[in-house]
């Protein structure tokens, strides 16, 4: 069965998202810059709202995915407020200063987070080799990866993408996403073998467009 996680930047994009068939949100703030930590109040609005399960992203600012000591803490306890208002799982991803997984650090998260759920965002395109890469997020013991496939997006990555999906087998979910739409999902599914699919569907501004859902879901459930 495939399915289908929107990158919701607002509870109104959040709503839609349940109200057209997607299976998951990723709730975050600030598209403009990839998505950051949503507010506190956003998440507790969200999950009294919401019945599919909802994922918070712990980004804690622009720009690269090197944190410090300070910036390491603060991830740490997101995770841990957040538990408490309901999250259902978490999104995050932080690298070393040579573009390798910082398994140590992540391996923290990973463990403040437990028993919930997380993917690594996309900082993955980011790593220099992907192949170790995801063997070091199996190690941290990430369920999902979100990824373009160390390309722009998910269209110039999608070789990667399918090579990646077959590396992972049943030891992490490989989900494509950056510039996921309607127009080529048919083509990601059939080229890369993913069943999980990542998207804002957002067409204009920053909320997600119902229609664009409601055909991604149909191209999904064919």
């Amino acid at each position: 069965m495939r399915k289908l996680e929107i990158a919701a930047f607002n509870l109104e994009s959040a709503l839609i998202a349940q109200q057209n068939g997607a299976d998951r949100i990723e709730l975050c703030k600030n598209m403009e810059v990839g998505g950051l930590t949503p507010e506190a109040d956003a998440l507790a609005l969200a999950k009294e709202q919401l019945f599919v399960p909802v994922y918070a992203m712990v980004r804690p600012r622009a720009g690269n995915f090197v944190y410090d000591e300070a910036e390491l803490a603060q991830m740490l306890q997101t995770i841990l407020a957040y538990k408490e208002l309901g999250a259902d799982g978490f999104v995050f991803g932080i690298l070393t200063a040579d573009n390798k997984i910082d398994v140590d650090r992540n391996k923290v998260l990973v463990a403040a987070a437990h028993p919930l759920p997380c993917t690594f965002h996309r900082a993955f395109d980011a790593v220099i080799e992907w192949r170790s890469g995801l063997e070091a997020l199996i190690e941290c013991g990430f369920k999902t990866v979100l990824t373009s496939g160390i390309a722009r997006d998910v269209n110039s990555g999608i070789h990667n993408l399918k090579q990646m999906v077959a590396a992972a087998g049943n030891n992490i979910e490989i989900m494509p996403g950056g510039g996921v739409r309607a127009a080529n999902l048919e083509q990601l599914m059939q080229a890369t073998g993913a069943r999980f699919f990542h998207s804002s569907a957002v067409l204009h501004g920053d909320t997600a467009d119902s229609n664009e859902i409601q055909d991604m879901i149909s191209i999904l459930e064919a």
